[in-house]
């Protein structure tokens, strides 16, 4: 059995096979609907359910209240249907990259920081991935599990994959890459996914907000930005804990040597008493907020942890900032909090 979706205010038309999310359908459709982490726990892919029943599946309480579920909101993500339905939702512009199922070898390993790996994937001879700068691939485990991580290069180098990979405390799969992996292990990838890209049709300013390893994924973006030769001015405020933890702080130094529509603002939250540290302090979404507390023309592209993704969501928007113009990926980890099925 299959139900039709139809998507407003486009119009647009598609099924979905009992079983199977809203999301997911429409991803093999082709449709872009914006969603972030695929789990139920970001939000990204919150909708309006305007006629027709969903099963809500499993998720995160934080990402849907129950006030949101009886006005008729979903997690699309999660959102099963029970009848044909009628939603509401913001789409992405263009079409979405289907994900492929592809074998990877793993290239190198190398410590950025003392909790940070970085990883380079190489994909099969006369093969590469189509992919948006910012978009995430997730890894196929073989007890059926998966783990997410965003890839940090840009599209124009695609002859490998490169990835930022923090040190989870009990993550078995983190775990496993910083103390037992070795290079030229096979591994295999699912991918392209999300919809945290540049959207190259706005004039606006943009405002990169990235926290500890969102920088990851805010790095393809600016890398595939100066590429093409964007004429926007582009702010990126890196924040981390302390001086270390900026673990390649040296790149985004460079590209604002190198491109004078680009700033660099790195900011601490508690620095080290060796750091010896002069710059910006606090909470990387104030040092934003005291820079520009007017934010009704920047456009805002923000990745780090759920609560930081928040905080600068509710924030930027109390100071002026269009909801359509806040992008995020809200990085996760497998089972953070607990979930609620209905």
């Amino acid at each position: 059995m299959s139900f039709q979706v139809i998507i407003k205010p486009s119009d647009r038309v598609f099924t979905v096979d009992e079983g199977d999310t809203v999301l997911d359908a429409a991803i093999d459709a082709g449709i872009n609907l914006p969603y972030g982490c695929r789990n139920g726990t970001c939000g990204a892919c919150k909708g309006q359910v305007l006629a027709g029943e969903v099963s809500h599946g499993e998720y995160f309480d934080s990402a849907l209240s129950e006030d949101e579920k009886k006005t008729g909101k979903a997690l699309f993500c999660c959102a099963q249907p029970l009848s044909d339905l009628v939603i509401e939702c913001r789409e992405v512009a263009g079409e979405g990259i289907p994900p492929r199922i592809m074998p990877v070898r793993v290239e190198k390993l190398e410590k950025l920081s003392h909790d940070v790996m970085g990883m380079t994937l190489k994909l099969p001879s006369n093969e590469r991935m189509q992919f948006m700068a910012g978009q995430y691939i997730e890894f196929l485990l073989k007890d059926g599990r998966r783990r997410a991580f965003s890839l940090a290069n840009a599209p124009h180098h695609d002859r490998f994959l490169e990835l930022h990979m923090r040190l989870v405390p009990g993550g078995q799969f983190t775990q496993y890459v910083f103390n037992e992996m070795q290079e030229k292990t096979i591994l295999r990838i699912e991918g392209p996914f999300g919809t945290f890209f540049l959207r190259e049709d706005s004039t606006r300013p943009v405002i990169m907000v990235a926290g500890g390893t969102g920088f990851a994924p805010v790095k393809g973006i600016v890398e595939h930005a100066l590429q093409l030769g964007i004429k926007r001015p582009i702010m990126l405020y890196w924040g981390a804990r302390t001086r270390e933890d900026l673990y390649l702080d040296a790149l985004p130094q460079q590209w604002q040597a190198e491109n004078p529509l680009f700033r660099y603002i790195p900011v601490l939250s508690d620095p080290a008493p060796d750091d010896a540290w002069q710059g910006r302090t606090g909470l990387v979404h104030q040092a934003v907020l005291e820079d520009h507390p007017e934010m009704q023309g920047y456009q805002v592209y923000c990745c780090g942890a759920p609560q930081m993704v928040e905080v600068a969501h509710r924030d930027f928007q109390s100071h002026g900032l269009p909801e359509e113009e806040f992008f995020s990926d809200a990085f996760t980890f497998a089972n953070p909090v607990a979930k609620v099925t209905v």
